[in-house]
């Protein structure tokens, strides 16, 4: 008799339907897997067989065959334990169940037969409703993942025993559904705050024309003059993720299994900070089986890459589609695979390599040559990408001994939350979330001069020496500084502000 058992497995973001086939003939003992499984697919034979034993089922002293389709697609993975252990259960007439091709399994089976959690569990629970299936059985620690998805029927387990069981008739198992964790912002008493920054007006404003729509940002400054600070403040503004958003930031999480252990949902904008010593791999994505890098770990919120001239540049380099395009391409011979990478960026340097050119206070001890070495890392390319360029300079006396706080996240936030909802009604229907997703053809519509402003932009192309990217994103920042204050037309005063942010020390190198 041959079993056959749903499961799943992962390929990038995407999900797709397994046919778990089990058949048993006489023979001397054997546990063949075909099927293209990886190295923690074939190890699961003395796993599968320990638990079915351990769960006082018989284990078949026969030829056991197990196969996962399409064969000509790869696996990888624990999450087949479960299926493959049921499969062999049904091949062995030792469980008789009708319904058990309604549902998706899913789980790693330990010695003794309980279930541990699996990752990529909400792709597969996307996979599982697109086919029309009734629902999965997974662990409990995977429940209200897989819960996300309406219209599945989750049934979460803590052993094999219990699923033989459920499907036998013998235990009736409650469907989970899902219950949201999240805690309001003002709850938590130790969280960043805008308000702790002292000083750095200007680099606080271009912050928040940068989330207000989506901008990249560079700031050059000395070192302690708050750089770091303010980038790590920035999730504090940010406009609070729709579900759609969160859904999408959550099965990136869950294939990179860096889901928190008590929440199974992403509801804050996450905040990614590798060390200038990261590897291509480890910020784009990659592996035999590619895996999400720290750029598809940022959608939906900041990457911030603090010493950015330190960066490899062949690193650096690979940032330029991602920033594009919002996406981000692995190929490899088998398979190309595609993740998303729409974040904001969020870079920060010193001005030269000792830290200290143009400081009011510590003379620069830098060669000519070392400092044009050290710019020379950030490619004109890059930086032509970044739509904000600010220096952050030292703080005065003044605002080093001052006590008073600066103005909150919350008030920030709101002027944000304002214009980003201006944005969407601007957008519905064009598949945009922000000013910083228009392309040319999109910002001769949406970007409106006056005339003033018209004639004020004809002058600054040729003073700034504006590239045809350099243009776009000096109409797209403007359009964002127009959006804070609710004005429909593009004014001088806002292309002079957004003009201001290309104006810095480091764009005299180019």
């Amino acid at each position: 008799m041959v079993a056959r058992i749903y499961s799943s497995a992962l390929y990038g973001m995407e999900a797709s339907l397994v046919e778990v086939e089990a058949d048993l003939i006489n023979g001397l003992p054997a546990f063949t897997i075909v099927g293209l499984p990886d190295a923690a697919i074939q190890e699961s034979r003395e796993r599968v067989k320990l638990s079915i034993i351990n769960s006082e089922y018989e284990f078949p002293l026969k030829r056991i065959t197990v196969n996962l389709a399409p064969a000509d697609s790869k696996k990888e993975g624990p999450s087949f334990d479960l299926p493959i252990a049921v499969a062999i259960l049904v091949a062995s007439k030792q469980l008789l169940a009708s319904e058990i091709g309604e549902y998706l399994l899913l789980g790693e089976l330990s010695l003794n037969g309980d279930l541990r959690p699996v990752s990529g569990v909400l792709s597969m629970a996307i996979s599982a409703k697109a086919r029309g299936l009734k629902g999965l059985i997974v662990p409990k620690e995977n429940s209200d993942e897989a819960a996300l998805i309406g219209g599945l029927e989750i049934i979460p387990a803590s052993s094999l025993a219990q699923v033989v069981d459920f499907f036998a008739k013998r235990l009736t198992i409650n469907p989970h559904h899902f219950v949201s964790k999240r805690r309001p912002a003002h709850e938590s008493q130790d969280r960043l705050d805008f308000s702790d920054i002292k000083g750095q007006e200007h680099a606080k404003r271009a912050i928040e024309v940068a989330v207000s729509g989506g901008h990249n940002v560079l700031m050059v400054g000395p070192p302690g003059s708050g750089k770091t600070m303010l980038a790590k403040r920035i999730p504090t503004i940010l406009p609070t993720m729709t579900f759609d958003e969160s859904i999408e930031t959550t099965k990136i999480y869950s294939i990179a299994n860096l889901l928190p252990s008590k929440s199974s949902l992403v509801e804050e904008r996450p905040l990614r900070s590798p060390h200038h010593t990261i590897s291509m791999a480890g910020l784009v994505g990659g592996g035999q089986f590619p895996r999400p890098g720290e750029i598809s770990l940022s959608h939906n919120g900041v990457l911030f890459l603090d010493e950015f001239p330190e960066f490899p540049k062949s690193v650096m380099e690979v940032l330029r589609q991602p920033l594009e395009e919002g996406l981000v391409t692995i190929s490899r011979a088998a398979s190309t695979l595609t993740f998303p990478s729409n974040f904001m960026l969020i870079a920060a340097m010193n001005p030269c390599r000792c830290g200290y050119l143009g400081d009011r206070n510590k003379e620069c001890s830098c060669s000519l040559s070392s400092i044009q070495q050290y710019r020379g890392r950030i490619s004109g390319p890059i930086l032509d990408r970044i739509d904000i360029q600010i220096d952050v300079p030292r703080l005065t006396r003044e605002d080093l001994v001052s006590e008073g706080l600066g103005e909150p996240s919350a008030d920030i936030r709101a002027r944000v939350e304002a214009a980003r909802t201006i944005q969407r009604n601007r957008f519905d229907g064009q598949g945009l979330s922000s000013n910083a997703d228009l392309n040319s053809r999109q910002i001769k519509r949406f970007c409106k001069l006056t005339k003033e402003a018209s004639s004020f932009l004809e002058g600054a192309i040729d003073k700034l020496g504006l590239s045809g990217r350099g243009f776009d994103k000096v109409l797209k920042v403007s359009r964002s500084i127009a959006d804070l204050v609710g004005a429909e037309m593009i004014d001088v005063e806002h292309l002079a502000e957004a003009c201001q942010y290309r104006c810095t020390s480091l764009a005299q190198t180019y």
